[in-house]
């Protein structure tokens, strides 16, 4: 019999078979939970909702804004456009007449020899007879009364349409850096789906390793039980110390710890990939994946290489440092506007202030050159600096990344050359234990050689347990490094 052979390659769906009510997960399974549970893949994406709807606002800065404005306003005294000495004039503009003609008739006449003073009072009292200074009169209080403003209670309103024809190109860069955000947004969307994966895979594979863990455990201390067994009678025999039973015992107490806390790693195990996955901490469940090797070793040299993330997203940095350059440079370039629309006012200020609506339509160009502008030079030198900082982070994180693949590519080498040696001492190690199993069973070597053949199956075991854990989440970290 060849032991720990069972272990190895024996499928979870074994176990899951025997408990039958439990709930069996792959692992696309848990990544597709813990992606629809993750809270932080949920801020994520609102994020992307966030940059997106700010994309589509910056491209509103380039069509006409509508905009209307009314108001209410109340005064104690109303606008006055004439003083009272001006009101009084006009308001006797005849009297003030009739005594201008009767001076300048009585300059004129009254040098006239005999009747010269007295035709300049009968032309000034036919001018007064004939009514024309009342009228005058008359007319001048008309136009007091109509330069009279009520405005004591004042309305208005206007309605307006900007359309801005040049800004000195801050509108582009502005809807380009809304684009270039939102393109960010996703990129570290992807990323933070990545690591959730990868926190997923971790918690998965551990749960596998800690189940064959405990299983291996449980073997060892069945073996270990049977010794005992066996050693008890041949003390009872004596042909075997009690000294030979106690060394045995404390083995078995040993394996028994061992499983105990491989029961408990393993309860603890599910417990973080439930809770990874969004399911109850409680969650019964066994795991679909085998942990076996694989017939086609992964490729790590030819391995296809994506853009990774913080690249993607240092590159996103540098055209959004570019688009900085070019919005502190348009500070210092002329602005361009037309603007039209409709003033409404009560009183109306177009029919000589009466308390009515009047209004009429508007439009205009507002141009504005900056002549003097030091602030904007500096600002324009200062998103170039910062720009070049950026540059050199992009080309840091490349070198860096390339060493990580690197590093990583000849570890997931080295962890199959380790998963031949651990296999191969395990076959080893499976012998040995066949033939001092079989030796004891003959009588020709002792308990302690039987449970170092036992010691040494179980490391080589859990050896090759932790060999394929390691290829298995090196193909994880791989993966990511590559930018796949």
């Amino acid at each position: 019999m060849r032991f720990g052979k069972t272990l190895l390659y024996t499928l979870l769906l074994t176990v899951a078979g025997s408990l039958g009510a439990q709930e069996t997960l792959s692992l696309d399974t848990c990544r597709a939970r813990a992606l629809r549970a993750n809270h932080g893949l949920k801020q994520a994406e609102a994020k992307v909702d966030e940059t997106k709807a700010l994309e589509k606002a910056a491209l509103m800065q380039f069509f006409p804004k509508v905009s209307a404005n009314g108001g209410y306003l109340w005064m104690q005294r109303s606008v006055k456009l004439l003083s009272e000495e001006q009101k009084e004039r006009i308001n006797h503009m005849g009297d003030n007449m009739q005594a201008d003609i009767s001076e300048a008739l009585h300059n004129e006449l009254d040098p006239v020899p005999a009747f010269g003073s007295a035709l300049a009072d009968r032309l000034s009292n036919a001018l007064s007879s004939s009514g024309a200074v009342d009228k005058v009169n008359a007319l001048g209080h008309e136009i007091t009364q109509g330069l009279e403003t009520d405005t004591r209670n004042m309305g208005g309103g206007m309605v307006t349409l900007t359309q801005p024809v040049y800004m000195g190109g801050k509108l582009v860069a502005l809807h380009r850096s809304a684009a270039l955000m939102h393109s960010l947004a996703g990129v570290e969307l992807g990323k933070k789906q990545q690591e959730t994966l990868i926190a997923v895979d971790e918690a998965y594979w551990q749960v596998v390793s800690v189940q064959h863990k405990k299983t291996l455990a449980s073997q060892y201390e069945a073996l270990l039980d049977t010794l005992e067994h066996h050693v008890q009678l041949l003390v009872e025999a004596d042909m075997a110390t009690k000294g030979d039973l106690a060394n045995v015992r404390v083995k078995h107490n040993e394996a028994r710890m061992d499983l105990t806390k491989a029961t408990n790693g393993l309860r603890l195990s599910k417990m973080l990939l439930a809770q990874r996955c969004g399911m109850p901490l409680n969650s019964d469940f066994v795991l679909a994946e085998a942990l076996e090797k694989d017939d086609e070793p992964f490729d790590a040299k030819n391995a296809p290489q994506g853009v990774r993330g913080e690249i993607r997203m240092l590159r996103i940095a540098d055209s959004l440092a570019r688009e900085g350059v070019r919005t502190a440079a348009s500070t210092m370039k002329p602005n361009i506007a037309v603007s039209g629309g409709y003033l409404l006012t009560n009183p109306n200020i177009f029919d000589g202030f009466s308390n009515t609506w009047g209004g009429t339509w508007l439009a205009g160009v507002v141009v504005n050159v900056p002549l003097v502008h030091p602030a904007g030079i500096y600002a324009v030198k200062a998103a170039k600096a910062k720009r070049r900082e950026v540059a050199c982070q992009l080309q840091e994180a490349e070198q860096l990344i390339a060493l990580q693949v690197e590093k990583l590519r000849c570890e997931l080498e080295t962890a199959y050359l380790h998963l031949d040696e651990a296999e191969s001492n395990l076959e080893a190690a499976e012998d040995n234990l066949e033939l001092a199993n079989e030796s004891f069973q003959a009588g020709m070597c002792s308990s302690s050689d039987l449970m170092a053949a036992q010691t040494a199956w179980m490391k080589a075991g859990t050896e090759v347990i932790d060999a394929r854990i390691e290829i298995e989440m090196g193909k994880v970290y791989l993966h990511q490094a590559l930018g796949n």
